[in-house]
């Protein structure tokens, strides 16, 4: 055997543990020479086994030959993953072991990672009763973790490692050179438990981790060729590194398991370091993220509750911070490994505190984690209880500062190192010559990203002394290298960094591994100005590109690209960019003189401080000044040098930081010492205390190095008046809060002069502050705006108007744009106003990480933790269904119009408010604006406004003016009111109105241009409405446009009107929720399917619509597929604006009333929204609220804080939770699956899932999938299928919305996209759609319509039905057997079966019931299972539609109606009319006796009797709808005529209407006849029998197969026919 060097470590007194490199030959003999067994028994995976299982046997083999041993070497696989960590697994390695008959003297040995460690050793530990076995980890992880301490277990349903036993192997072999086949990730989750091991035990081995990740990662990416490593004298540096980090960290456990193998004394609990939260993340997340990764975000929390309970420094927190991101570990929540993950959105402290009950660390309920008290060392021996209040506020995301006078006043404390002098020592140091200790480092974010750049640049190399409290920077001398190819340097959000290091690698030396260096950063980074820096740099030479947006991030930057000499830079945004220059200069080919241009430059102490700090590390800077007037000019001199490190440099304390503090002192009357900080201070902000707050009235005492501020007793700050903060920027926002509760005048002398208020402070200077994390100044402009304090904001500051602190509204929650200049200053604030939350708590970890420990440590304010979900209810508003609803917009958008047809809709009262104002001044509007005014105008109709509200809350729509929204008041109003209730703003396309306004003179002339009066009021009509009603009178361009009759572009115009009644009756009764539009096959048991629309713009396919939607029940209109036609061209994901977005949902709604599916699609869920829009992804999401769309699918993915803020303004739109992965890795069967599910349910009202088939069973798994969700208690709608053409079984199969294309459409919107008529026949091929038959009652029937309509529609739709007659005498056993057959559909009843029939039902409908008469029977199931035969009406559905479809725009409501005949059809005409809303319904009948018997038929109606049909006669309005139900041979127009009724001219007497003749044959009956006869100028319209035949028929087939019919086809079949019988 070759030579092993091997490390070995003891475990319960035994040299167990063996550590070495290509250990492969060594196991073989160890174990073959000193463990004798008749069989050895090698357990492993699959993926292992191809790695390394030949190798094993061949080793063994020789063994055996050397040896002349006789016993067996067996191998046993099984599939990777957790899944074989079961019963089933363990049961089936048993079974081997039996069936191969080996026995107690066996050894098992179990090669692989923690999987198969813990499975092969609960094996060995209960197979007869115990065998001996050996651990060979294969993944660091189990190294270091898993195979050390004896530990064996399986997993249940129940939770992991529920079952097992401690069984100590008797060896366990540990070779690196397995890492070496190990994947990246891997080798980093194994790493978070080494780094762990070190944290809690050893503070040198932990530094080493901190400053070599870079060597250990080597170890590992550099293959040991020819078993290098093997031996001492063969082992790299590198090697024995990685060996002596892993032999250290198991070494650490060994000792931990030898005094506590079995948990007895706590001591072993110390290895759960991180692991008490990083369980309950694991338990959510898992597998998506790995053991190691969830335990390095534990670590992270878990020293977190140590630094809030006072144990640990933010030192310490810093350092384990930095140490796991350098093995690329996530070290928070927010990480974007975890926040892309739908798992995400179920870390709830709640839920993470609930999972953690579950713990054996735990005593009862009491939760145990293990504190540490510095890098090494652990508060106790033991974990340590902990109150879930603490853990609770580590975990939140928000937090509240709770009111008071601080406690530890006087306060003395040092706030955290300055982050300008950080980030300026940091570069400095790291291009200097030498070695420099930094301390009072800043330990933050911003500091993280700076040392890990120039890490990533080689510019130095860094290591930590005193603890973490020193940093030592060996300086690289300007030496710096191009990173890797495709290794970006990420910033985050770190301004300061991304423009000091926009210079510095412009120094990089040109190298072979890239050709440039790529810095980038967040999102916000991408949108912050780098502009006027970069075109400086270029025009000195320097080779810079921009590879997004252009004067942003990310930079592509070419080395040796500083040339020198003269530079001009613009230094009016930023003076960092002065200071990048600055910095860097030195090193610069050429001598620099730097010319700042541009005007003002800003923040002139920063650059000075640069100026300063550059002398101390040996370089001088000249500034020169004009040699006659000795002014110093803004032209720097900066010599070619290399810097000089001082052996220390103590960097001072953040100013900026310090005015928080100082400023709670202030604002409640406390006394706080800010030590470090005084007049010799390098940063501007230290003149904070003496400009801005004792101005104020505070008692300030500064020295040198101190600062201390008393305040004034509560409440009486003063004003500031004017004050130019250009000296101190970043303080701004702490002098806005303050001043905010300043209600005094300003001291003497500090007035504004030019008549402000006198609580006025005006700060100005600060323009540059719109551009730092955020917009500042808008964002305290918009924050303050909630505590009820007013502001003004000004070209370069803001004015605040201090008030009283008890006039502050309490329980604001503050959004604080990820900057941590907000969210401290805010806390201010929340130290005197009561319940204020900071929303994004974390932000401050920037400057100051442990801010709001130290707040309540140092200062003494208790702070609690806020769970976001608590800031506000994201639940939907609950509206009251009968408040009464307001109608804005425009005059002349048709707001009378549309308010009276809702109002019949709705059954409610329509108030008119110029109408009612008009009443209440007994004069018109006209004439009261020419007498007193528009300024009296606005305010009479404001109160109007106020009253209507007051008076009628309830069943009223409310029409307002115009004007409305002119007024403050009125607007303020409003808003108030569309909180909780619906404002609807109709919206008409301007053109329309502007032609309407110009015909039109009964209001008075606005006296400017009607475009700018809209122009004006549009962004008032928004902001005063919930909702938006888009009445548009462009009719869809139709094929035969211009070829129209009069007579049917009179119909056309018909049908528009009926259109918008439809449509206003929809959106009426959706937004109020007296009628949801949803669909109604969402229903358990049946089917249901939209069509996903690809159009870039639906208009030129709206002619199409019927024939595209033909079966569906709702349309998807794909919003990321939007594009205006100048668009279409455009390459790449692209964002349609929101009026046009509008105008293709009104476009829909012009041609049907289908839901509409509101889908914003992103291009990494298949679509072309582009990923990181989320911003405009929801305003389009609010614009389809606002739009009444039924469906809005929102991806899970996105933003929580959106996700929620949309949830709780979604009224009646219901949400789809979505999630799309093409990746075709969906497991269906795993847990992360059903935590996709688990997040749906909690934001959706439908759950959509959709993976990617690769197999056919992949369409089962996903059955059984719904099957179990489908099960559960709280199961929603779920909507799950496969992509791909082996995913089309699952499009087959699923019942919730099947997404479905057409032939007519340009694309499928997804791979594997069926129709619905493929969708219908697969169906019934497979057995789930069999055939029905469906059948007509009646006599005579032998030319009925209704197989041709039934028939048709079943073929169109691919249903596989058939509708035949049925004629016979009576109601026989021939209808009664068809009645009971099991193929039986339903049937259509006439004459004469109509109320025969009845006795042969189960149940009847409400209308059917009350009409007396049955046209429709349905076979139904009811919710027990049985069948049931139920009889319902649709005569009066099909009455109903064609007066609504026919009814002349002019006719608002149906006053006065007609009808002629006392039969069964004439009670279906009485109820339909009752429906309409109709006011009086005459009814005529030659023989009055069997007209009596109607006139209380149907409740609610009011009936009355007429005698004659002459309207001459009668003083009664003239009817505007006429039914007649009498055969059309019993009538005539001829007077006189014997045995016929007579149709006088006068029945059509009104202006307009429609009649309609219930008479079949002939065509033109006499009653149309005479219709046809009115003057052209009364818009009457006619309807035969055959179009209610048709509606009436539509409804049945409805009723029969839950598919609207395809009307338009169905009816020409249906004409062609009935044409050709007549």
């Amino acid at each position: 055997m070759a030579e092993t060097d091997v490390y070995k470590v003891s475990i319960l007194g035994k040299e167990s543990i063996h550590c070495g490199i290509h250990l492969i030959p060594y196991i073989a003999r160890t174990v073959l020479d000193t463990l004798p067994a008749s069989a050895y028994v090698l357990v492993t995976d699959t993926n292992i086994a191809r790695l390394h299982l030949n190798a094993f046997e061949q080793d063994f083999k020789q063994e055996f030959a050397r040896t002349g041993k006789r016993s067996r070497f067996l191998t046993y696989t099984i599939p990777p993953g957790e899944t074989s960590k079961s019963r089933e697994g363990k049961a089936a390695v048993e079974d081997f072991l039996l069936l191969n008959r080996c026995t107690r003297d066996t050894v098992v040995l179990a090669l692989g990672g923690g999987v198969i460690g813990d499975l092969v050793g609960f094996v060995a530990a209960t197979f007869m009763r115990g065998v001996r076995f050996v651990q060979i980890p294969t993944t660091l992880l189990a190294m270091v973790d898993s195979s050390v301490g004896g530990k064996t277990a399986i997993d249940t349903p129940h939770g992991k490692n529920l079952i097992g036993a401690f069984w100590q192997p008797e060896y366990i072999f540990i070779d690196a050179a397995f890492l070496e086949t190990l994947p990246a990730r891997e080798f980093s989750n194994g790493m978070a438990e080494v780094v762990k091991t070190a944290a809690i035990w050893n503070e040198t081995e932990f530094s080493a981790l901190e400053s070599r990740s870079a060597e250990i990662f080597a170890a590992i990416q550099t293959p040991s060729a020819n078993y290098s490593g093997r031996t001492k004298a063969t082992r790299s540096t590198a090697q024995e590194l990685l060996l002596s980090i892993i032999a250290g960290s198991i070494s650490v456990k060994a000792h931990i398991v030898t005094n506590d193998e079995r948990e007895t004394t706590g001591l072993r609990n110390l290895v759960n370091f991180g692991h008490t939260i990083g369980h309950a993340i694991e338990a959510i997340l898992t597998p998506s993220m790995l053991h190691g990764e969830c335990v390095s975000v534990g670590m992270i929390l878990e020293a977190e509750v140590a630094r809030q309970l006072g144990h640990l420094g933010q030192v310490g927190v810093g350092r384990l911070t930095r140490c796991l991101k350098g093995y690329n570990l996530p070290v928070t929540l927010s990480d974007p490994r975890i926040t892309s993950l739908p798992g995400s959105k179920l870390l709830t402290v709640d839920r993470l505190l609930d999972i953690m009950k579950i713990d054996k660390k735990n005593s009862g309920p009491e939760k145990k984690i293990v504190l540490l008290a510095t890098i090494g060392k652990t508060v106790e021996q033991k974990a340590s209880v902990v109150s879930d209040a603490v853990i609770g506020k580590t975990l939140a995301e928000a937090a509240k500062v709770v009111p008071g006078v601080p406690t530890k006043s006087p306060v003395r404390m040092a706030t955290p190192g300055s982050k300008s002098i950080s980030n300026r020592a940091l570069v400095l140091a790291a291009l200097g010559n030498g070695t420099c200790r930094l301390r009072n480092l800043l330990h933050s974010d911003d500091t993280q990203v700076m040392m890990a750049a120039l890490h990533e640049l080689k510019g130095a190399n860094f290591e930590w002394e005193d603890g973490g409290e020193t940093l030592v920077v060996h300086g690289g001398q300007g030496s710096l290298s191009v990173p890797p190819k495709g290794k970006e340097i990420y910033l985050g959000n770190a301004g300061t960094a991304a423009r000091f290091l926009t210079t510095v690698c412009t120094l990089v030396q040109p190298s072979d591994t890239a050709p440039t260096t790529i810095i980038t950063g967040n999102a916000r980074m991408k949108q912050r100005p780098i502009g006027p820096l970069v075109d400086a740099l270029r025009a000195n030479g320097s080779q810079i590109d921009y590879l997004e947006s252009e004067g942003c991030l990310p930079l592509s930057i070419a080395p040796a690209g500083l040339k020198g000499s003269r530079i001009k830079l613009a230094a009016s945004v930023s003076s960092q960019y002065v200071s990048s220059i600055l910095l860097c200069a030195p090193y610069a080919a050429e001598e620099v003189t730097l010319e700042l241009t541009g005007g003002q430059v800003i923040s002139q102490p920063y650059i000075d401080m640069t100026i300063a700090m550059m002398r101390t590390f040996g370089v001088d800077v000249v500034r020169q000044t004009d040699s006659e007037t000795g002014r110093l000019l803004d032209v720097y001199t900066i010599p070619k040098a290399v810097y000089r490190n001082p052996a220390n440099y103590n960097i001072e304390s953040d100013a900026s930081s310090a005015t928080y503090p100082l400023a709670i002192a202030a604002i409640t009357g406390s006394t706080c010492t800010i030590e470090n900080i005084g007049s010799a201070s390098l940063q501007g902000d230290a003149r904070f205390a003496k400009e801005v707050l004792e101005p104020m009235g505070c008692i300030v005492t500064q020295t040198e190095t101190e600062t201390t501020v008393q305040g004034p007793a509560i409440g009486q700050l003063k004003a500031l008046g004017l004050i130019d903060m250009e000296p101190m920027t970043d303080a701004f926002l702490t002098a806005s809060v303050v001043a905010a509760v300043a209600a005094s005048a300003p001291a003497k002398g500090r007035e504004l002069e030019d008549g402000g208020r006198p609580t006025t402070t005006r700060i100005i200077g600060i323009a540059n502050q719109r551009v730092k994390e955020c917009n500042r100044i808008r964002a305290m402009i918009d924050q303050l705006a909630k505590f009820g304090v007013e502001t003004k904001e000004l070209e370069d500051g803001l004015e605040v108007y201090g008030k009283p602190m008890a006039e502050l509204k309490p329980g604001v929650s503050v959004y604080c744009y990820d900057d941590h200049r907000v969210a401290m200053a805010f806390s201010v604030l929340g130290s005197v106003i009561s319940d204020t939350v900071i929303e994004e708590k974390r932000c401050v970890e920037k400057t100051w990480p442990n801010w709001w420990d130290d707040l309540q440590n140092k200062i003494g304010l208790q702070v609690v933790g806020v769970e976001v979900g608590q800031v506000a209810d994201h639940a939907p508003t609950k509206q009251d269904a009968a408040a009464s609803v307001v109608i804005i917009g425009m005059r002349g958008s048709g707001k009378t119009f549309v308010g009276e047809l809702a109002a019949t809709t709705l059954g409610w009262s329509f108030i008119d408010a110029d109408v009612y104002l008009e009443q209440k001044i007994s004069i018109g509007i006209r004439e009261f604006v020419q007498q007193n005014g528009w300024p009296a105008f606005r305010a009479a109709e404001t109160d109007v406004l106020k009253e209507l509200l007051v008076e009628f809350p309830t069943r009223h729509i409310i029409s307002l003016g115009g004007g409305i929204v002119e007024t403050p008041a009125a607007r303020e109003a409003l808003s108030a009111y569309a909180k909780e209730h619906s404002v609807v703003h109709v919206a008409r396309p301007v053109k329309e109105i502007v032609d309407y306004l110009e015909a039109e003179s009964s209001r008075p002339a606005y006296g400017e241009p009607i475009a700018d009066v809209y122009k004006r009021r549009e962004p008032w009509f928004a902001e005063c409405s919930s909702y938006e009603f888009i009445n548009s009178t462009i009719a869809p361009t139709s094929p035969d446009a211009g070829r129209l009759s009069a007579e049917e572009n009179l119909l056309q115009s018909a049908a528009q009107a009926s259109s918008i009644r439809d449509e206003v009756a929809r959106f009426f009764g959706h937004i109020t929720g007296h009628q949801l539009s949803h669909s109604p096959n969402l229903a358990p048991g049946r089917r249901s399917y939209f069509l996903s629309l690809t159009f870039p713009d639906v208009s030129p396919a709206l002619s199409d619509f019927e024939e595209l939607t033909a079966g569906v029940d709702a349309i998807e209109l794909r919003v990321d597929l939007l594009r205006a036609k100048s668009q279409f061209e455009a390459a790449g994901p692209h964002i349609a604006s929101l009026s046009y977005v509008a105008e293709q949902v009104a476009a829909i709604r012009r041609v049907s009333s289908l839901p509409i599916v509101f889908t914003v699609r992103t291009v990494s869920q298949g679509g072309a929204f582009p990923d990181k829009s989320f911003k405009e992804a929801f305003e389009l999401f609010r614009l389809a609220i606002r739009l009444g769309v039924e469906y809005i699918d929102v991806e899970i993915s996105w933003p929580e804080k959106q996700i929620h803020d949309l949830l709780s303004r979604k009224g009646h739109t219901n949400v789809i939770a979505s999630w799309h992965d093409w990746s075709g890795k969906l497991n269906w069967d795993a847990s992360s699956t059903d935590t996709i599910l688990d997040v749906a349910k909690a934001y959706g009202d439908i759950v959509k899932i959709v993976g990617k088939a690769n197999l056919l069973e992949d369409n089962l798994a996903l059955h059984r999938f719904v099957a179990r969700a489908s099960s559960a208690a709280d199961a929603k709608p779920i909507l799950a299928i496969n992509m791909g053409v082996d995913g089309q079984l699952s499009r087959i199969l699923n019942t919730t919305f099947s997404p479905v294309t057409h032939p007519l459409l340009p694309n499928k919107a997804a791979p594997g996209q069926l129709s619905f008529v493929e969708i219908q026949k697969a169906l019934n091929l497979i057995g789930q759609l069999p055939a029905k038959k469906f059948f007509i009652f009646g006599n005579p029937i032998a030319h009925s319509m209704s197989p041709t309509l039934h028939n048709t529609a079943f073929k169109l739709l691919g249903l596989p039905h058939h509708y035949e007659c049925l004629e016979t005498e009576d109601v026989d056993h021939e209808v009664r057997f068809t009645l009971t057959s099991p193929d039986f559909g339903g049937a259509s009843v006439t004459i004469p079966f109509k109320r025969d029939i009845i006795t042969h039902l189960d149940k009847l409908s409400p209308e059917a019931e009350a009409i007396g008469a049955v046209n429709t029977v349905i076979p139904r199931t009811t919710a027990e299972g049985s069948q049931i035969l139920y009889g319902d009406n649709t005569d009066w559905v099909g009455i109903r539609n064609v007066i609504r479809t026919h009814l002349p725009a002019s006719v608002r409501s149906i006053n006065s109606s007609l009808v002629i005949g006392a039969g069964g059809t004439a009670r279906a005409a009485i109820y339909a009319l009752h429906a309409l809303g109709a006011a009086r319904i005459f009814l005529f009948n030659r023989t009055r006796k069997s007209a009596e018997e109607l006139v209380h038929a149907i409740p609610g109606a009011h009936v009355e009797l007429i005698d004659t049909l002459d309207w001459t006669t009668l003083r009664e309005p003239a009817p505007s709808v006429i039914i007649s139900t009498v055969p059309a041979s019993a009538t005539t127009t001829e007077e006189g005529t014997p045995n016929a009724l007579f149709l006088p001219p006068s029945l059509f007497s009104a202006e307009a209407g429609v009649v309609v003749d219930m008479a079949y044959k002939p065509a033109a009956t006499p009653l149309l006849k005479l219709a046809k006869t009115v003057p052209a100028i009364q818009k009457w319209h006619s309807v035969a029998g055959v179009e209610v035949l048709l509606e009436q028929g539509y409804r049945q087939f409805e009723l029969w197969t839950g598919r609207k019919c395809p009307r338009s086809a169905v009816a020409k079949q249906v004409w062609d026919t009935y044409r050709l019988s007549s």
